[in-house]
């Protein structure tokens, strides 16, 4: 087709994207399918568009222009984009190219109306369906109209909505060219869209149609609010049916016009059941043909559905391949580890080989199968104790999905063959020398590895690490290590429980937990403070860090006076923290080690909001202020009823949170500990690969899973086609929001916090640090970016132990994610912040700068300004 300006729709398929851009390619391959009726017409292609560029050689100045503008150019977008749109809009058709669509025009008809639509090449793709950003013309009549309308089609490729849209999903301006589609007009009773999944939901069964009178333009831009109806196994389960009081119909000599609709039909369904049904059935032909879920755009006329488009539904979170057809639940691991942005497949498929439990991925995240545990009256009270205990909006979400007998029917919880019950260990003592030796255990496990690894290299290294990942799965399991972590929590709970019967007292175990010893994560913010203290008293060291780019910046900082203290400190600190970053359990994250930078801003914040001896003024007052809440609650229990015996229990719960609740920590430590020598050895490994030509950049490693990447080491080959696959679905995981409890279907179940005692316009959260602050709110996406004055109060997504360095300068903390016992829970109450953490879209609501109140103790935020 190289040089052609026209082609025959039914001559294309679904390959010919380039040639005949996103929508024409769909039209053609939907006019292939057999019993799918699509208006008949042709495709004015992409090398007629290079040809008219061509004829203005201007244009492609401007488009140049265009793409050197960064986001913030709102304005110069504008008024570059309109420049480019009339300059294509008044380039003459040459001769050749007027003719073929002439001679194609005329096969359908001189004066047969045409609906002429454009069809860019970046354009309903399964990653972005780039859905309303071109412009489309119905009811076009006469060759000259069709012209001109292709000509405004061609344009409309830089409108200002599609540049932005082009540029948020990392597409080249450049790279994009548009194609025409030129249909014969229908002229239908209905028109509206068939979604083959629900669009809200994601429940893969069921499908939503829009419908209403007229052309679908009315649906479309919104003067008319749809009949809808949901269709579950072939029957309408759901149907609302609107006033439609307006329609676009086409006119005679051309053109729509918005017109009125009889009152005795506006609130006639715009479509029987039966004809629903009907459509529901067609659009499953065309799911199963095109592999994905669809959202399609269909008319009826005289009883016969015609369909306009059809497109993948982009937005739909997918489900974990499992390769049965039993119903499933899933629940997300991402928000239970603080992190629910997508990992790349190198770091999925090592967090996979090193868990507890086996994992499944869905959409870059990792989720767990708790199908069979949902199902067992035995183990279904205490998941969703301790999933309510965690987030309240898990266990909701799950009671939500329990509700309805049909999805997971109960199963026995013995039967012949089954697994004997096992016996519970004896309890832990409360004794410091447990934690003692856990930790001492733990890091003579990674210098061992540190040792053994070295020698380790090709085959025989992936090898090694899966040796090594047995290793770490038998230290996570040992059963001193768990029982250590739930003896901390355990006693949390019970001090809570407790003291709120006894006392009147919410969340009383936050003041007694304040400076726990040995909590890795909270040590580390404190030593952040410390390193300020070494670069304070420097003023050059300061300058220079707040210009500091390369990440081998250490070198010349050690130049500057102060500068070689400053340089030993940071990177004592980095010996000691440097695995860590944001997002650490993907192992493909830059750690603070590999990009020191990224501490730069937190140790500023600190130089400038803190004075000297600040970590150590901070723990002890918050070892003090425990200390009397400890004296406090037990004098007021001991003047109760049986009141020696409640103290004389409180003291021993005491003595066991803060004993065990510090080490709860360590664990994730050592992990990432372990994980930055998996890493340093694995780039070792791809770096080889590098330098013998079969990889461009060494960290394309990352988008091959652990057992590709051994693979491609023992035949010595890459498969680079993959790999840039791989990017571009890791692009397309990152526009997806992952639900905290997805089934099988692909329902997105969320949960609710069903509470009737917060005030009205607060957001509802989980409270998990007690106390009420008031102050300013800095709501941050990324670590690096963050520039904090004392009191303000931090709003962020999600919090990993990375973030901890940012609590020692905070007065709060809000969280979109989170749970009682994740990290930033933790190490709020370890800091005595007031702190709401499962605030849905909190980083939404409230504005940066917003003044807003904090109710750690009973869940909610006020906005004040």
């Amino acid at each position: 087709m190289n040089g052609q300006y026209v082609v025959d729709l039914r001559e294309v398929d679904e390959t010919q994207v380039a040639v005949v851009g996103g929508k024409g390619a769909q039209l053609g391959a939907l006019s292939r399918i057999e019993g799918i009726q699509v208006p008949g017409g042709f495709c004015v292609t992409t090398d007629a568009f290079r040809r008219i560029l061509a004829e203005a050689p201007a244009i492609e100045d401007l488009i140049d222009q265009l793409s050197r503008l960064t986001p913030d150019d709102g304005e110069a977008v504008r008024t570059l984009s309109a420049q480019i749109r009339s300059s294509i809009e008044e380039v003459a058709l040459p001769g050749d190219l007027a003719a073929a669509i002439a001679r194609a025009l005329s096969r359908l008809g001189e004066q047969t109306p045409c609906a002429v639509r454009s069809s860019a090449t970046a354009e309903d793709l399964p990653t972005a369906s780039f859905a309303g950003q071109q412009d489309t013309y119905l009811n076009v009549v006469g060759p000259a109209a069709i012209l001109r309308h292709i000509s405004r089609c061609w344009a409309s490729l830089f409108t200002e909505r599609a540049v932005v849209y082009r540029r948020q999903n990392g597409i080249d301006h450049r790279a994009v060219h548009m194609a025409v589609v030129v249909q014969r007009m229908v002229f239908p009773n209905a028109a509206g869209i068939l979604f083959t999944a629900d669009p809200v939901t994601g429940n893969r069964k069921v499908a939503t149609v829009d419908a209403g009178f007229g052309l679908g333009e009315a649906l479309v831009s919104g003067l008319v609010n749809p009949d809808v109806f949901k269709v579950r196994d072939g029957e309408v389960v759901a149907r609302t049916i609107a006033a439609k009081q307006r329609a676009v119909r086409a006119l005679p000599d051309g053109g729509t016009r918005e017109t009125g609709v009889d009152a005795e039909q506006q609130e006639q369904p715009a479509l029987t059941d039966a004809q629903v049904v009907d459509l529901v059935d067609l659009g499953r032909q065309l799911e199963a043909h095109f592999g994905r879920p669809q959202d399609i755009e269909w008319c009826l006329v005289d009883d016969v559905f015609h369909i306009v488009q059809s497109r993948p539904i982009t937005t739909l979170f997918p489900i974990p391949e499992i390769g049965d057809e039993a119903n499933h639940v899933y629940v997300s691991v991402g928000h239970q580890q603080m992190m629910t942005d997508p990992m790349k497949p190198l770091g999925l498929s090592m967090w996979q080989l090193t868990a507890m439990v086996p994992m499944h991925e869905a959409g870059g995240r990792l989720f767990v199968d708790i199908t069979r545990r949902l199902a067992s009256p035995a183990s279904r009270a205490a998941l969703l104790d301790v999933m309510g205990r965690g987030d309240p909006l898990i266990r909701d979400a799950l009671e939500t999905v329990l509700d309805r007998d049909d999805f997971i029917p109960s199963i026995p919880d013995e039967g012949p063959g089954g697994a004997p019950a096992r016996t519970a260990p004896a309890p832990i003592e409360t004794d410091p020398a447990v934690v003692t030796e856990l930790i001492e255990r733990s890091r003579e496990a990674v210098a061992t590895l540190q040792r053994d690894i070295r020698t380790k290299t090709g085959p025989a290294l992936f090898d090694f690490l899966l040796d090594a990942f047995e290793e770490h799965k038998r230290a996570l399991g040992d059963p001193v290590n768990i029982q250590a972590i739930m003896a901390g929590m355990e006693a949390t709970w019970w001090l809570n429980d407790n003291l709120e019967a006894w006392l009147g007292e919410k969340s009383a175990a936050d003041t007694l937990t304040l400076s726990a010893p040995g909590n890795v994560t909270s040590e580390m913010g404190l030593e952040l403070l410390d390193v300020a203290d070494v670069i304070r008293p420097h003023p050059e060291v300061v300058r220079f860090l707040q210009g500091v780019e390369d990440e081998e910046f250490l070198d010349e900082l050690a130049k500057l006076p102060g500068g070689a203290e400053a340089r030993d400190a940071i990177e004592g600190y980095l010996e000691r923290y440097g695995m860590r970053c944001v997002g650490e359990i993907d192992i493909t994250r830059p750690r603070w080690s590999e990009r020191p930078t990224s501490l730069v801003p937190v140790i500023l914040d600190n130089v400038r909001n803190f004075e000297p001896g600040a970590a150590h003024r901070r723990f002890e007052q918050g070892r003090r202020a425990a200390l009397q809440k400890e004296q406090d609650v037990l004098e007021r229990l001991r003047a109760l009823p049986d009141g020696e015996e409640k103290a004389g229990e409180a003291k021993r719960m005491i003595d066991r949170v803060r004993t065990f609740i510090g080490y709860r920590e360590y664990p994730k430590y050592g992990i990432v500990s372990r994980y930055f020598v998996y890493k340093q050895a694995l780039l070792e490994e791809a770096e080889r690969l590098v330098q013998d030509g079969l990889l461009r950049d060494r960290e394309d490693v990352f988008h091959l899973t652990f057992q590709e990447f051994h693979e491609a080491v023992r035949r010595h080959q890459v498969d680079d086609l993959l790999i840039q696959q791989r990017k571009d679905t890791f692009r397309l995981c990152e526009t997806l929001t992952p639900p905290r409890v997805l089934t099988s279907d692909g329902e997105a179940v969320t949960g609710a916090y069903r509470r009737d005692d917060v005030p009205d316009g607060a957001l509802v959260g989980l409270p998990v640090s007690a106390g009420t602050i008031e102050g300013r709110a800095r709501v941050i996406l990324d670590m690096a970016d963050a520039d904090l004055e004392a009191g303000d109060i931090l709003v962020t997504p999600f919090t990993d132990p990375s973030w901890s360095p940012l609590f020692v300068g905070i007065s709060g903390l809000v969280t979109e994610v989170g749970g009682l016992m994740t990290h930033g829970a933790v190490i709020a109450r370890e800091y005595g912040l007031p702190a709401v953490v499962g605030v849905e879209q909190a980083t939404r609501l409230i504005r940066d700068g917003q003044r807003i109140r904090v109710h750690g103790t009973d869940g909610y935020i006020e906005l004040l300004s």
